[in-house]
């Protein structure tokens, strides 16, 4: 293997990463404030859906980001009306958001473009293009530097970035401000902030509507950037992966990204080798591309039991009288 090739599976691996890092980040917020949500799934589905259908409508991608980020926070808020309002089961609310989305994306997608259930495909300024950074273009001939700056650096788009950048945000709004340990205290003991007067109920209805934001972003780069319009079932399952990817960094956002670029460099190598051989025995395409999910499964059945989660979550919060 070359080292251009080891530089276009990189690059690979950083476009796959970006919408399970968002996801990823927003389970972290909704999950340390003490709901946990498997309704990722559902809200990057949506997302892709209605970004996807408003950019082609309107021809511009940023009225489809922030239709896909309302479509999402709107399913957020679904969540946080079941489980924090109602104090239902929020595995249960978790699911039925994702049955939701599936069905209901792909009937309207049917009723209004009537394309089996997808969007038409987008082009021009209704998809992201990549940024290419200044010195891009010069570099590129240069044997080591250029491919890795005009590749892998270089060439992304404007989501991308946003959700690299997200990774120190979060760190920082988590871990070194106010609301951020309020968040986290909600999480471990809402009883003890309650009695402290601040409202549980706002902090973790904030939260979830940061995940349904995140998630938002996730699922219109899923549409608008990574491919060109929406098809049916488009997350493949990313939203669990999210969910595994944040066990494994054990609710931390500088170790969810490393999970997430793992997740990211499985699905490149086997997009990227569909055919290989192992000694002597060719490897089936379908098991290369099962890679990340195999990997999930794995994650899931060994580090589960030592990955602790906040001791709240799950619960719904009962104010003492």
């Amino acid at each position: 293997m070359d080292f251009v090739t080891i530089v276009q599976i990189l690059d690979s691996t950083v476009r796959l990463a970006t919408p399970l890092l968002l996801a990823c980040l927003a389970g972290l917020f909704s999950e340390r404030a003490g709901v946990f949500d498997i309704g990722l799934e559902g809200k990057m589905l949506v997302s892709a859906f209605f970004s996807a259908a408003v950019a082609f409508m309107t021809g511009s991608v940023w009225l489809g980001l922030m239709a896909g980020i309302a479509a999402s926070i709107v399913f957020a808020l679904i969540h946080g009306l079941a489980s924090i309002t109602f104090r239902g089961d929020q595995l249960i609310s978790g699911v039925a958001i994702n049955f939701l989305a599936s069905g209901m994306t792909v009937l309207i997608a049917q009723d209004w473009f009537s394309q089996g259930g997808r969007t038409p495909s987008l082009s021009g300024d209704a998809r992201f293009g990549p940024l290419e950074w200044p010195g891009a273009d010069a570099l590129r001939d240069s044997a080591v530097v250029g491919p890795i700056y005009s590749d892998l650096v270089s060439g992304h788009t404007v989501l991308v970035y946003v959700a690299l950048l997200m990774v120190p945000l979060s760190w920082y709004v988590l871990f070194r401000t106010r609301f951020g340990l309020r968040l986290r205290a909600v999480g471990e003991n809402p009883g003890a902030v309650d009695t402290a007067g601040v409202s549980v109920v706002r902090l973790r209805y904030t939260a979830v509507i940061i995940c349904g934001f995140l998630c938002g972003l996730a699922g219109a780069y899923l549409a608008t950037g990574l491919a060109a319009g929406f098809v049916k079932d488009m997350t493949a399952g990313r939203g669990f992966i999210a969910l595994a990817a944040l066990i494994f960094a054990k609710w931390r956002p500088w170790y969810a990204l490393g999970a997430c670029l793992l997740f990211g460099l499985l699905e490149a190598v086997g997009n990227r080798f569909q055919n290989v051989e192992v000694i002597g025995i060719n490897v089936p395409t379908q098991l290369m591309q099962a890679l990340p999910y195999i990997l999930t499964v794995v994650i899931l059945a060994g580090f589960v039991g030592k990955a602790i989660p906040p001791r709240a979550g799950g619960a719904p919060y009962v104010k003492e009288r």
